[in-house]
């Protein structure tokens, strides 16, 4: 079926074209079939229409000898001279130029047979499956060598991106984003709705012409523009229910709970008001964890207008989203809007304005995670009336350790935030001559936050403040300046497209937060608090100012080279070494266009490879100064202590990085990529302690290195493509190996559970080594390893074990992969993520799953396989419960190290796109209503709430991905 994507630019004079001659006719396409949505616009006028769903179009005659226009997306447009005929008849023609796939890529665009790097491409429809507010979550699954982790399941989190593996121990590991060729600080706030391809930039050839901010990868993002002949409303609403998705993570109840404190060998050791009371504890049962979550409700709207004629193109939006959270009492707001605008002021010169607001608040009186987990199902929040209770009132009986009941706080404290975003444009574009193009790209980028939160002096939090109030501001400015010359030439079977350009970005930040306690109940400004206590404040800035050229080459679209330079200069590197300069080279070659390769299986069979250097800045604004630290008076006179100790020398992580790469395509439906990565980083930044002796804390120094190389592999396969019948999938898989190959002084680096260590995976644990239990005893076990000789025994003092490395939270392969059915307008698309071999370290363990060393904390319930010891002989998975145990067999070890490998439907939208005759009695186009899904369906053997954690490590107060049900509606007028 074909999507009709132009529509009129008028809605105009036809209402009264039945008094007035009119032309008529009809526009075919080379097989001879109707084309809807064709615009037909007299030129130089405002005056047209558009083609009926049979093609059929009639106008206002025209004037003898004015042009009529005819275009539509993917054809020719073709221009024909009016010469007094009534009926005019035309015939459309493919047009191969644009329906080549066009990639975006630093700095430009490029065909996709012509793209030596490494480029993955995510269109507009791959890109609206998941209902995410923020941008970074639309990435997961889509593709090779590009893992995403959803850090928190509260309404606005951001995900965690890593592309092609983690390469820095104290540098930024984020991606750089790039937004309609801006350089943004951090993930950007955009309606998702609003874009129209996001390029996923991978290997050096792609990267470096962003230098000492690439090598990280890429994720540029294009917003979407209005087209000649076009005027179009679309409109798109979903709503729907959230839900915690608590995975494998079940709490006890009431009744398990009880016998969990029955099974305590030492039971007079165990409270009376708990031990002579089991029968009246086992009716006792609140369920924390239903109590504290609901069905939130998730909405998403946006309308949007795309405009244009040969003189301007205007693209407008605005959208909402709004999501409470499936936690009770956190509720997230979005505004957003955005114009794009291009102007064509003459021939050759074009103003591109653009800005983008975004507003976003938050009310925080979300249920507490932390004491949902741990509070006992025998304490009741509630008393008779229904009112929430005090537990340090004498007067309730309350079993739980931390003695708080969450909810008697919520009655008057919370929290508030709001923050500002904006994005503007003012870009132009000049035509010195027909080879020669100026391009200047200048972007302010604002925001501002404020923060709020009020404890109430009745609350618990408050009450030994007399109440308190927090308020903060933060603000940031970022300028971005880029000036270019392009060049682009064809001549014969010689292609060549080269540019140059200055750049310049700053970046300021500044923030200031009060405190005060003492307030009449209500207060809500820090001038009302009785005794001011701290005020703080932070302020930083960076610039960095870069040179760049790069050259592409094409010799008759068989032979493609490419070359990159990129000098930088960066305000937080050291004064020695403040500039520096980063290269690509490329090549590749389309076997499938050679003579000598005649097959009309194969339609593409190309070769690439690139090789490169980029590199990684500090992110430290100040690492290579000598730095003093006012934290400190002396009768009241400030004093200035040294922090940290200047080295001028200070560089850059230096990045070397390859790329080969095969294309393979057969029959324009089955398309392959494989692809082989080496990168090569140097000069870590670490951060070397010093004696206190010395006066400073430390200093910033280049040491280490590490590598990671991998494969990735995608396919896509368009199985049937019928005219009212499709079927399609597609599937890409990474595998990244990563090693450090030097650490400071041959030192290992010790960072909580993990150890940077010459020859081991950069994420590598280090944990005391799990032995079991013993079958005799009960108690547990760990390995002790003699550092001398290497033999392993077993000890049962937790101090005599030997801390080991015992895996990596690196996984060994990740990826996703769709299917898409459909038939006669009904769709059904299900789009898969998975990850294997990943180690993730259950924190929550340590508490949940306790032996009885947290017994006055609610407990996990064991799982299928997991066993407890009762008796002499039993082989067991759980050693012997003891109250208050102190045998610190919940304290970090390789026992609560757990497989995180898992496969999730990500997404699955089942929906049907309304016939054209409705549309067309409704006056409107490409309506469709669906059904959809996030995340409702994982297999994992994972024991906690969400094997999807950035880090490898499950917090014991964990916000797990929600499950999401919608529905929705799109159409355009």
């Amino acid at each position: 079926m074909r999507k009709i994507y132009l529509i009129s630019l008028l809605l105009l004079s036809s209402i009264f074209t039945f008094a007035q001659d009119v032309l008529k006719g009809t526009v075919k396409d080379d097989k001879g079939e109707g084309i809807p949505g064709v615009s037909v616009l007299i030129k130089g006028t405002t005056r047209g229409g558009i083609t009926n769903f049979d093609g059929a179009y009639s106008i206002i005659t025209p004037k003898s000898g004015e042009v009529i226009l005819f275009t539509y997306m993917g054809m020719k447009p073709q221009e024909i001279t009016y010469s007094s005929q009534q009926n005019l008849d035309v015939t459309l023609q493919t047009d191969v130029t644009e329906l080549d796939d066009i990639v975006i890529v630093a700095y430009g665009a490029q065909k996709k047979t012509s793209v030596t790097g490494a480029v993955a491409k995510l269109d507009a429809d791959e890109l609206l499956d998941v209902t995410t507010p923020d941008v970074s979550g639309l990435l997961q699954s889509k593709a090779a060598g590009v893992q995403v982790a959803s850090t928190s399941g509260q309404p606005g989190a951001t995900t965690e991106i890593r592309i092609r593996g983690k390469a820095s121990m104290n540098a930024s590991i984020d991606p750089l984003w790039v937004v309609d060729g801006v350089i943004m600080h951090g993930v950007p706030e955009i309606n998702p709705a609003d874009i129209e391809t996001i390029s996923i930039l991978k290997d050096a050839s792609a990267t470096s012409l962003y230098g000492s901010r690439g090598a990280n990868g890429v994720v540029m993002v294009t917003t979407k523009r209005a087209k000649d002949g076009t005027s179009q409303f679309n409109f798109s609403a979903k709503t729907g229910i959230t839900q915690l998705n608590q995975g494998n993570f079940k709490l006890m109840n009431g009744q398990q709970m009880v016998d969990y404190y029955k099974s305590f060998p030492n039971q007079g050791d165990i409270p009376s008001d708990i031990s002579d009371n089991y029968d009246q504890l086992t009716n006792q049962n609140t369920d924390w964890v239903n109590n504290g979550t609901q069905n939130g409700i998730a909405q998403d709207y946006s309308l949007s207008y795309t405009g244009g004629t040969e003189k301007m193109r205007t693209f407008i939006s605005g959208g909402y989203y709004s999501e409470d959270g499936a936690v009770k009492g956190y509720n997230y707001e979005r505004y957003t809007t955005r114009m794009n605008l291009d102007y064509n002021v003459n021939d050759r010169l074009v103003f591109k304005p653009k800005v983008a607001l975004t507003y976003k608040e938050t009310m925080d009186r979300q249920h507490d995670l932390y004491q949902m987990y741990r509070n006992m199902p025998w304490d009741n929040p509630y008393d008779a009336n229904g009112k929430p209770v005090n537990p340090r009132d004498p007067n309730v009986m309350w079993h739980g350790r931390d003695m708080n009941n969450y909810l008697y706080d919520l009655q008057w404290n919370y929290g508030e935030t709001n923050d500002f975003n904006m994005i503007s444009n003012f870009d132009i574009e000049y035509d010195i001559s027909k080879h020669i193009k100026f391009v200047s790209t200048n972007s302010i980028t604002y925001g501002n936050g404020n923060n709020y939160s009020y404890a109430d002096p009745q609350s618990i939090a408050g009450e030994a403040m007399i109440g308190n109030i927090y308020q903060s501001k933060s603000e940031f400015v970022n300028k971005f300046s880029n000036q270019m010359l392009r060049y682009f030439n064809t001549f014969g079977k010689h292609d060549i497209n080269a540019l140059v350009a200055y750049e310049y970005t700053d970046y300021t930040y500044n923030n200031m937060s009060a405190q005060g306690n003492g307030i009449v109940p209500g207060t809500k400004i820090l001038d009302g608090t009785a005794v001011p206590q701290t005020v703080q404040g932070t302020k930083y800035d960076y610039a960095l100012q870069s040179f760049l050229f790069n050259m592409n080459y094409a010799y008759d679209e068989r032979y493609m080279a490419q070359f990159s330079f990129r000098t930088d200069g960066a305000s937080n590197v050291g004064i020695d070494n403040r500039y520096g300069s980063f290269f690509s080279i490329s090549g590749g070659w389309n076997i499938n266009k050679e003579a000598f390769f005649k097959s009309d299986a194969v339609t593409t069979f190309k070769l690439r490879g690139s090789y490169g250097s980029l590199g990684n800045r500090p992110e430290s604004m100040y690492p290579y100064q000598s730095l003093y630290a006012l934290d400190f008076n002396y009768n009241g006179i400030p004093a200035a202590v040294p922090s940290q100790y200047p080295n001028y020398n200070l560089s850059w992580e230096k990045s070397y990085q390859s790329n080969i790469a095969v294309d393979f395509g057969l029959w324009n439906r089955l398309n392959f990529t494989l692809e082989y990565y080496n990168i090569n980083t140097s000069d870590l930044l670490y951060y070397v302690k010093l004696p206190a002796v010395s006066g400073f804390d430390g200093y910033w120094e280049n040491v280490g290195g590490v590598i990671n190389n991998g494969v990735e592999f995608m396919v896509s396969y368009e199985a049937i493509q019928r005219k009212d019948f499709s079927l399609g999938f597609d599937f890409n898989i990474g595998h990244n190996r990563n090693q450090v190959t030097e650490v400071y002084q041959d030192q290992n680096v010790i960072r909580g559970n993990k150890i940077t260590k010459v020859g081991h995976d950069i994420d590598t644990w280090y944990l005391r080594k799990w032995a079991g239990v013993d079958p005799q005893s009960g108690n547990p076990t760990w390995e002790s390893v003699d550092p001398e000789t290497g033999t392993v025994t077993i000890t049962e003092d937790y101090a005599q074990a030997t801390l080991q490395e015992v895996g990596t939270s690196t996984p060994n392969f990740q990826g996703g992969f769709t299917a898409r059915v459909d038939y006669k307008g009904v769709f059904l698309n299900a789009n898969f993520a998975y990850s294997q071999g990943a180690m993730i370290y259950n924190t929550a363990r340590e508490t949940y799953d306790s032996d009885g060393a947290y017994a006055s904390y609610n407990q996990m319930q064991l799982q299928d396989g997991w066993n407890r010891w009762e008796k002499e002989g039993d082989v067991a998975t759980h050693p012997k419960l003891e109250y208050n145990n102190q045998s610190q067999s919940n304290k970090p070890s390789s026992r609560y190290l757990e497989d995180g490998s898992y496969l999730r439907l990500r997404n699955v939208t089942f929906g049907y796109r309304l016939p054209n005759k409705f549309n067309e009695k409704m006056k409107i186009k490409n309506a469709r209503v669906y059904f959809s899904g996030d995340n409702l369906w994982t297999v994992t053997g994972y024991s906690g709430m969400d094997p999807e954690v950035g880090d490898g490590s499950d917090m014991s107060a964990f916000y797990p991905v929600p499950k999401r049900l919608m529905m929705g509606l799109n159409f355009s007028f």
